[in-house]
């Protein structure tokens, strides 16, 4: 026996499967995102500290906008062979937006530089900071050609234009926070948590700071009778300091740390047309760590603040002289959602 069958019912069947197999995928889908939500959130509100002074925001998603700008300056002197060296050495400032969106503890962000954009600004920086309740980490790399500056060998003085020096440098502080129940780094640099009661703890930490910064390629082509000048960085720095969030009237976050550090070893020279000099006995050698922030929580939704980080080095022997202060800020505005 043979049936025909129309063209219209044909359509209608598959039409019938396709929906079925959408919803079927719609629902393995739903299922598998309510199964990762859950176990995000059990997560996200499992909490290590103690929630008479830090909690977790309610809202499951944190949108924040963020403007960002950074700098870095060198300061030098020394004598090598009988001539004096001295230089006062600054990057051009680097200013960026991003805009960032965090969901139950899992963050993305993006960032643009419009000077970068335009072609005004070719320097390289790149910005980590992890922050746990116990351990904390604060790390940074720059590599720059935008120094410029004052230089003076013996009487001779000469201005160092953009692209005529190059510099390359690197800084990590890690640090253990002894009052990690109550005290919450989080709370004041990235808003993760609350800081309901005021706290603070004492730390101990390691910090690391080296790098170099030498007369360009370019510079030399153009100046072939200047000195070539090479100035080597190296530090690394066992210390302790403390930390403090003063909450004021529950709107409030006020954050202040200190964080020096001993340098235990150094590696420093200074090195003018190929005659280099190494550092000699330390009289003073030391790694400063740096942190402020204020917050200001209009609701538990809507929040705004600015923060900032700096690391500086003072290097002293009987040779040379050398200080370093790689600092960044940060002011932001953000909204939390989904309760």
């Amino acid at each position: 026996m043979i049936h025909n069958v129309s063209f219209r019912s044909v359509f209608c069947l598959l039409s019938v499967v396709c929906c079925l197999s959408e919803i079927h995928a719609e629902s393995r889908l739903k299922r598998f995102w309510t199964k990762t939500d859950s176990i995000l959130t059990a997560h996200y509100y499992k909490t290590p500290y103690d929630t008479n002074y830090v909690v977790r925001p309610e809202g499951k998603l944190t949108l924040k906008l963020r403007g960002n700008q950074t700098g870095n300056s060198l300061r030098a002197k020394g004598t090598v062979h009988d001539l004096n060296f001295r230089s006062n050495l600054s990057t051009k400032h680097k200013t960026t937006i991003s805009i960032g969106a965090a969901y139950r503890g899992l963050s993305a962000a993006y960032s643009i530089n419009p000077a970068k954009l335009k072609g005004f600004y070719d320097d390289y920086e790149l910005n980590v900071n992890y922050y746990a309740s116990r351990f904390c980490i604060d790390a940074s790399y720059q590599r720059s050609s935008s120094l410029s500056g004052d230089m003076s060998f013996g009487d001779k003085t000469i201005q160092m234009k953009e692209g005529e020096a190059d510099m390359k440098v690197f800084n990590i502080t890690g640090y253990y926070v002894f009052n990690h129940r109550r005290y919450c780094v989080s709370a004041a640099y990235n808003q993760s948590y609350i800081q309901r009661r005021s706290a603070g703890s004492w730390l101990v930490g390691l910090s690391y700071q080296g790098g170099n910064i030498k007369t360009s390629d370019e510079r030399k082509e153009q100046h072939p009778d200047d000195h070539d000048v090479r100035i080597y960085v190296g530090h690394v720095g066992i210390g302790g300091g403390y930390g403090y969030n003063l909450v004021l009237g529950k709107k409030w976050l006020i954050n202040l740390t200190l964080l020096p550090t001993f340098v235990v070893y150094n590696r420093n020279k200074l090195t003018i047309n190929d005659e280099s000099q190494h550092a000699g006995r330390m009289k003073f050698n030391m790694l400063f760590n740096e942190r402020a922030a204020i917050v200001y929580n209009f609701s538990p939704r809507y929040f705004l603040g600015l923060s900032a980080v700096a690391n500086n080095s003072l290097f002293v022997d009987d040779a040379v002289t050398v200080h370093q202060n790689k600092w960044v800020a940060h002011a932001f505005v953000g909204m939390r959602l989904w309760k």
